[in-house]
């Protein structure tokens, strides 16, 4: 039975609210220190404002609850769920600040974009955003990655041991530790992170540098693209995404970025020691390879019947990017938007779609459905097989590898399938909406798959003057897929719950 939101509960999920918004002003003080070093006044200025706004209500909400409380399940759902779009409100004043925006719900747009790892952008005259903001941007894009609790504990903000940030670091969907120590869990994956970013940039900066960029912006957009490479999200610096730059070699750096993005954690720390049998033997990886040998013939079949792919060079260059781009769920382009509709058929387009619908591997920083899901799917349907090929007192049993050697439950098989079938519903629904505003059938799910895998390719559907209501629709199945529906539904449940009124009981 679900229990209504007491004065209590909500003093309490306000608390754990504002300790992750002043949490979140850093990443405002880093785009402050970005537009002093760079000498850029009016955005210093908006920083700093903003900084100041984000710590009054930090700490507002901080106050909402002064003894120390461990958070019931329940209010870990509600604090993880409406971190998400109260920190997006936060990042919003800054990014309407700038003058980028027609209005501040497309800056909210842009704010839930960045923190859910879209990509997707309703931002005008990107090539003149100044390197505050567009540096603002990309941490908007670090932390959303990793997740906002996990950045968080990872940094000691719920105390060294996790405190209540344990209960929040499961209900983000993280359910695997790296370590046994949630916090030390966290500052692994902070660890590994900042790691290869770092590897990559300096990588990145010196093929910028050979391509005649200044110093200071090579190295500038070789720590963004490296980030958003990483984390899986598709910002660019520029408009026309990695076509800008014009250079195989960063392309290349940010395949090999983007791979690793979608790869787990848990899976990382596996290769850091040296275990890379467990890697290749893993559920997720066989999925993985199998999924994209398919995936890939079929795209590149499709790709052999237009002109602009028919060399093999352009199509190894191009078709193996978006592949890379699209299972990654990062949405980089090395083709233009018009392109992606006219350019590629319908069935490319689809295959690209479907590519993206299923994502990269759980607790990774990709979206959509991901491998291990659909692995656990596949060895649920070897499971009915084999019990329908066995004799009636034979006790079938099905094993995957994941961390060492599982058996196939009930339960696992239930949580995969019911994420898949969520997923697939906001798909399908995401494309209604579209088609119901008057776009073509093919982009209007092409869109939907993007918005709510967390994506963020756009077939031009997602610009300033797209419907306000299609605006909002899109910016609820961002939160829904990063949150993996279970988070999200739980606490739109429970709002309803709470807000629905009370039946007076009357006494004779």
């Amino acid at each position: 039975m679900w229990q209504r939101f007491t004065v209590h509960d909500l003093r309490v999920i306000g608390h754990y609210l504002g300790v992750l918004v002043l949490f979140f002003s850093i990443t405002m003080g880093v785009a402050l220190v970005t537009a002093i070093l760079c000498q850029e006044w009016e955005p210093a200025a908006r920083y700093f404002c903003a900084m100041g706004i984000s710590l009054i209500i930090g700490s507002a909400l901080r106050f909402l609850r002064i003894e120390p409380t461990r958070l019931s399940r329940q209010q870990a759902l509600a604090v993880t769920g409406l971190a998400w779009i109260v920190i997006a409100g936060v990042a919003s004043i800054p990014l309407y600040g700038s003058g980028h925006y027609a209005s501040y719900l497309d800056a909210l747009f842009d704010g839930v974009s960045g923190l859910t790892t879209t990509g997707a952008t309703l931002l005008s005259d990107l090539d003149h955003l100044s390197n505050a903001d567009n540096m603002f941007r990309f941490m908007i894009h670090f932390v959303g990655a990793l997740g906002v609790i996990v950045v968080a504990m990872s940094l000691g903000i719920f105390g060294k041991r996790g405190g209540g940030g344990s209960g929040l670091f499961t209900s983000e969907g993280r359910s695997e530790h790296v370590v046994p120590n949630v916090v030390q869990t966290t500052q692994m994956i902070l660890r590994i992170t900042l790691s290869i970013i770092a590897v990559a940039a300096v990588i990145m900066s010196v093929f910028c540098l050979m391509t005649g960029m200044e110093p200071l912006r090579a190295v500038l957009h070789s720590f963004w693209l490296s980030t958003s490479g990483f984390a899986t999200n598709g910002f660019a610096p520029m408009s026309q995404s990695i076509i800008y730059y014009h250079s195989f070699p960063v392309e290349v750096v940010l395949m090999v970025l983007m791979i690793l993005g979608s790869i787990p954690f848990v899976l990382h720390s596996e290769l850091f020691r040296g275990k890379i049998i467990t890697f290749f033997k893993d559920i997720e990886t066989k999925t993985m390879a199998l999924w994209l040998l398919v995936a890939t013939l079929v795209f590149a079949s499709s790709l052999c019947t237009s002109d602009s792919f028919a060399e093999l060079p352009a199509l190894l260059r191009r078709g193996v990017f978006m592949i890379i781009s699209t299972f990654s769920t990062s949405g980089f382009q090395n083709i233009t938007s018009n392109q992606l509709t006219t350019v590629l058929s319908s069935g490319a387009l689809l295959t690209l779609a479907l590519i993206m619908a299923i994502g990269g591997g759980a607790g990774s920083t990709s979206g959509g459905i991901k491998f291990f899901r659909i692995g656990i799917v596949f060895k649920s349907i070897v499971a009915t097989v084999k019990e329908a090929l066995s004799p009636d007192s034979a006790r079938v049993t099905v094993a995957y590898s994941h961390l060492g050697r599982r058996m196939l439950t009930p339960e696992l098989v239930k949580e995969a399938m019911t994420v898949l079938i969520l997923y697939a519903i906001t798909y399908l629904l995401g494309a209604l909406v579209g088609i119901a505003h008057g776009y073509e059938a093919t982009q209007a799910i092409f869109q939907s798959v993007s918005m709510a895998s967390n994506t963020g390719l756009n077939t031009g559907i997602v610009s300033p003057d797209m419907p306000i209501s299609l605006e909002i629709f899109y910016i609820f199945q961002m939160w829904a897929g990063r949150l993996e529906f279970v988070t999200f539904l739980a606490i739109m449940v429970q709002i309803v719950v709470s807000l629905k009124p009370r039946k007076r009981v009357v006494q004779a």
